[in-house]
C-alpha cells in the first residue's frame, strides 16, 4: 500500500513538472529572463528526479537472489542519493551560474507578460502536486513534527517530493519578485539575483536529501519506539529471562532485519526454547509487519548445545 501511494505522489510530480518545464522554457526564450530560465531548469530536473525515484522504487522491489540475499531494498536509497546530487549540481549549480552571468552581464528584460502568465499557471500546477505530497506526508508523519518525521523516515519518496515541491513554490515566488522589480525599476541585475537565490534554495535541498540518504545507505535501525515495542514483546514471554541485545537495520522502507540475543529461563528444555522462539517470531511479525528477517541467538540454547541437548540458535525469516 505504501509503495502504491509513493508511486502516486511521484507520478503526480512528474506530470506537473514536465508541463511546467515546457512553459517556463518558452517564457524564458520570449523574455530573456534568467530567473525564468532557472525555474525551467528546476522543473526539468524535478521531472528527471521523479523518473529516477520511480526507477528506484521498481528496483527495490526485486526479490532476493544469490547475489543479493537480503533483497534490493537499498536501491531506493541509492537512487534518492542520485536525485540529491542532481538537485544540488544541476538545479542549484546551473541556476547560480546563470544568475551570476545575468548580474555581471545584464540584458534588458523584454515584455514580462509571458513570465507572469507562466508563473501563474506554474503556481496552480505546482500547488496541486505540492498538496498531494503534503497530504501524503502528513498522513505518514502522524503526530510527529515535520522535521522529526523526515529525520526518522525510512521512505525517502515521502519527503523528497515534498521538499522539491516546497522549493519549487519558493522558487516561483522569488522569480515573480525578481522579474517584477527588475522590469519595474529597469534593474535587470535583480532578475539574476533571483536566479542565484533560487539556486541556493535548490542546493540546500540537495544537501539535506544527501545527508538523509547517507544515513539510510550506511544502515539505520528502526525508530526507538519500535525497538522498545520489540523489547516489550520479547521480555513479556514467560520463557524469556532477559533480552541481552536487539539490533535492527532497514533494507528498505518496509524491510527490516532483526537480530536478538536472548537469555531464556535456565530450566527450559530445548523443545520449550524452540516453542518460545516460534511464539516470539509470530508475536513480533504480527505487531511489526515490516520485520522481514529475524535471527535469534540464545545463551541457553548454546549451553544446551555444548551438553549435546540442543542447538546453537536459529535464523527465522
Amino acid at each position: 500500500m505504501a509503495a502504491r501511494t509513493s508511486k502516486t505522489v511521484v507520478h503526480a510530480a512528474i506530470a506537473g513538472n514536465l508541463g511546467i518545464a515546457v512553459t517556463k522554457f518558452a517564457a524564458a526564450a520570449f523574455t530573456g529572463s534568467s530567473a525564468m530560465l532557472s525555474e525551467g531548469i528546476h522543473s526539468l530536473v524535478d521531472t528527471g528526479n521523479g523518473l529516477l525515484l520511480l526507477h528506484g522504487i521498481r528496483q527495490s522491489q526485486r526479490l532476493p537472489d544469490e547475489a543479493h540475499p537480503f533483497g534490493s531494498g537499498k536501491e531506493l536509497y541509492f537512487w534518492t542519493l542520485i536525485v540529491a546530487i542532481l538537485v544540488f549540481a544541476i538545479g542549484g549549480g546551473i541556476s547560480i551560474y546563470g544568475g551570476l552571468l545575468s548580474v555581471l552581464h545584464p540584458q534588458p528584460l523584454k515584455d514580462p507578460t509571458w513570465n507572469y502568465a507562466v508563473l501563474g499557471l506554474a503556481t496552480i500546477f505546482e500547488g496541486i502536486t505540492w498538496t498531494i505530497a503534503y497530504r501524503e506526508f502528513r498522513r505518514v508523519k502522524g503526530r510527529l513534527s515535520y522535521w522529526t518525521a523526515m529525520r526518522i523516515s525510512k521512505d525517502p519518496t515521502s519527503f523528497t517530493v515534498l521538499l522539491e515541491d516546497t522549493a519549487a513554490m519558493l522558487g516561483l515566488a522569488i522569480a515573480f519578485v525578481g522579474i517584477f522589480f527588475a522590469h519595474t525599476f529597469d534593474i535587470p541585475q535583480l532578475d539574476g539575483a533571483a536566479a542565484i537565490l533560487i539556486g541556493v534554495i535548490l542546493a540546500t535541498v540537495g544537501i539535506v536529501l544527501a545527508y538523509k540518504c547517507k544515513g539510510l545507505l550506511i544502515g539505520e535501525g528502526v525508530a526507538p519506539q519500535t525497538l522498545e515495542s520489540i523489547r516489550t514483546i520479547t521480555e513479556a514471554d514467560p520463557a524469556v529471562a532477559r533480552l541481552v541485545r536487539a539490533l535492527t537495520m532497514h533494507f528498505g522502507p518496509n524491510d527490516v532485519l532483526l537480530t536478538m540475543e536472548i537469555q531464556f529461563q535456565s530450566e527450559l528444555s530445548a523443545g520449550a526454547v524452540a516453542s518460545a522462539i516460534e511464539r516470539l517470531d509470530q508475536a513480533i511479525r504480527s505487531r511489526h509487519s515490516e520485520v522481514r528477517l529475524i535471527f535469534l541467538e540464545s545463551q541457553s540454547i548454546a549451553a544446551l548445545a555444548r551438553k549435546g541437548a540442543g542447538t546453537s540458535g536459529r535464523p527465522d525469516g
